[in-house]
Order: C-alpha cells, then structure tokens, then sequence
C-alpha cells in the first residue's frame, strides 16, 4: 500500500440545528469577528444577530466568485477593524473569500505573493486567523479544504491560495440552512458535490479512507439529487449536504481530475458557474477516462462501478445527462464555452493543479473531443 496522509478542518459538526452552536464558539475565542456572508440568507443575519451580543462584528457581504480586486478591498476594510477571528457563511465562494481574507490578514505581502500559476506561489509566512465555516449550499466541500480559489479577471483564470493551515478551525454543516436554495443552485452545487466524490475515487491518489467516504456518498448523492430536484424532498438535504462534506475532505486528501482541470479555467474563462460547467463535464471525462485506460485495470473497475451506480438511480449513464439537461443544466456552449477556444482550454486543463490527479494521462485531442460533447 502506498503511503498517505490525512486531515481536514479542526472539528466537523454536522446536523440539523448545529448551526447555533457557531456565536457560542466564536464569543468565547474571539472580542472582534469578521462575518462573511452571503446578503440573501436569512441564517447569516441570524447569526449577525446572536453574534453582536457578546462581540464587534463587522460584516461583509460577498456576491459572485471572490475575484483579487474584491479581496483587496475587503482586505483593507478588515485591516482597519482587526479581527481576531472570521466566520463565513454562504456558498463556497463566500467561504473561500472568508478563507482568503483568514490567511492575507496576517499576511507579510500582497495577494500575488501566494497565488498559484499567476503568482509566486510562495508559502505564508503566518498561520491564517481562525476560521468557522458554515456552508449554506450543499456542493463544493469548501468547509473542509484547505485553498481559496479566487478569480484573477486580468489573468482569466481561477487560481488558489493554499496552505495546510488554512483548514477552518469548525465546519459547521447544517442541512436546514440549505432549505431555501432555489433549483437551479441545488442542481448545479449537487452535481458539484457528486463529481468532488467520483473525481477522487478513481484518482491517481485515492487512499483507503478517501474511497471509504466516497464509496458511501456516491450513491447517496445521486439519489439525494433526484429525489431534490425531481420531487423537492427536503429529507434529502441530509444525505446532499452529506455528500458535499466528503467530498471536500476527499479531494484535500486525494485529488481530483480532468473535471475540474478544465472548471477552473472555463470559469475563469467565462464566469461561468462552477457546479454548472462541472455537471456539464462529469459523463464526457469519465466516458475519456473509461477508454483511455487500460481494460481490466483498477481505474477501468472504479470507473465501471460508478457508472453502474449512475445507471442504477438513473436508468443509464445517457438518461442521467438527458435528466440533467431536461432539468435546466446548460451545455458548455451555453454557458460561453466556444469552439474555437478548446485548444487552448484543453491545453490549460491539463496545466492545473487538478489534472495533475486525473487516472489516465489524455491527450490534446481526446480533452477537445470532451469539451466538443460536453
């Protein structure tokens, strides 16, 4: 067996309700709290609310991806209060902004100095104020992964700030702040948080505890979504919500893959809304992967058991993209994918941090063909 590690955030709560246990936590750490937020829940004012009776808070509301002129804004308003701790409550941007303003703060130099591909990459000099997480979506895993993945709109590309230290001292995962996402959000962040479990376990360094998780939420997750989207039952939250913690804590401890090589560099590209381009992508890539690799190889069985999986809640691999679709999910070319650009696209993706975990090394032309059928 070959050697790994693990981690994850500090301490994982998840359940119904746990989501008042984030001011306590944070009054008896902190006398100043940064909280950032996502403006249209209900539960971030809520929490603002209960946070003001024992401490300073500023708030800042995040909307869209976080982008580098938006964190240097941010970071200078947070500067002048001083926070000695941040809570962020949103989506996965919101969190990886709330990240990002958790390691800059105590930063040595600007932005650039850190950032992967566009910047020097170099390491943080200081440990990240802490951190509580509260995901208000159920997709990308962000509570429990230790990179912010900001938009660099000069660059037109999305890259990540990244250090061991910068998992949340608390995750709090609390399903019932996820009741009021609107449709489109739950078919694009579950398909989000499903590809963040496949992705790693047929990765080049999946480990026994990373298939552990994603062998328990693959299934869980395709049956959550439909039942989500098909029929509204809010049961399901559990089970989605689930799924989108194991994710985040098997791609920190695994990898990813062609997926989300190629949806860090189309929404850079494009805007285009992250779980939306990785639903658009998931059965093209494992159908590139499945041929690539070599009959009867490990990486052929896990990829043949997901598809079955698919197949099983679905009907077949084909019904699932047509259900997707019939549901509101936008091929590339909708979202702002052209052709002419899948050379460069496809020659980008397989620069990412990402790909580099892919299970099978594709070629130029096979990544185009993908990006041609997505």
């Amino acid at each position: 067996m070959a050697p790994f590690g693990f981690a994850t955030a500090g301490t994982i709560r998840f359940g119904r309700g746990v989501l008042a246990e984030a001011a306590p936590f944070a009054q008896a750490r902190a006398r100043k709290v940064l909280l950032v937020r996502s403006r249209s829940v209900v539960a971030a004012s809520v929490l603002a609310q209960s946070l003001r009776g024992a401490a300073d808070v500023l708030e800042l509301t995040v909307t869209g991806e976080p982008d580098l002129p938006g964190i240097v804004a941010d970071l200078a308003s947070a500067r002048d209060f001083r926070p000695e701790m941040v809570i962020a409550i949103g989506g996965g941007a919101v969190i990886d902004h709330g990240k990002a303003l958790a390691a800059l703060l105590r930063a040595a130099h600007g932005p650039m100095h850190y950032l992967e591909v566009v910047g020097q990459g170099h390491p943080l000099e200081a440990a990240p104020l802490p951190l509580v997480a509260i995901p208000t979506t159920a997709g990308t895993g962000a509570e429990v992964t230790r990179n912010a993945v900001i938009q660099i709109p000069e660059a037109r590309r999305k890259v990540s700030l990244r250090d061991p230290r910068l998992y949340p001292t608390l995750a709090l995962i609390d399903p019932d702040v996820c009741l009021s996402c609107p449709k489109s959000v739950t078919l694009a962040s579950g398909l989000d948080a499903i590809t963040q479990v496949i992705e790693p376990f047929i990765c080049a360094r999946a480990n026994p505890v990373t298939d552990a998780l994603c062998r328990d939420a693959i299934p869980r997750g395709l049956s959550a979504l439909r039942r989500l989207v098909a029929h509204g039952d809010t049961l399901a939250w559990d089970d989605m919500a689930l799924t989108s913690l194991f994710g985040g804590i098997a791609l920190a401890n695994a990898g990813l893959g062609a997926v989300h090589g190629f949806a860090g560099v189309i929404g850079g590209r494009t805007g285009a809304a992250h779980g939306a381009v990785c639903g658009a992508l998931l059965v093209p890539v494992l159908e590139a992967n499945l041929h690539a690799a070599p009959k009867d190889s490990v990486t052929a069985q896990r990829i043949g058991w997901v598809m079955g999986q698919i197949a099983a809640e679905f009907g077949s691999v084909a019904q699932f993209r047509s259900w997707c679709r019939d549901n509101g999910l936008p091929r590339l070319a909708e979202l702002g994918v052209l052709s002419g650009d899948h050379a460069f696209l496809a020659q980008e993706a397989r620069l990412s941090s990402s790909y580099k975990a892919n299970p099978v090394d594709l070629g130029a032309r096979q990544l185009q063909d993908i990006l041609a059928t997505a």
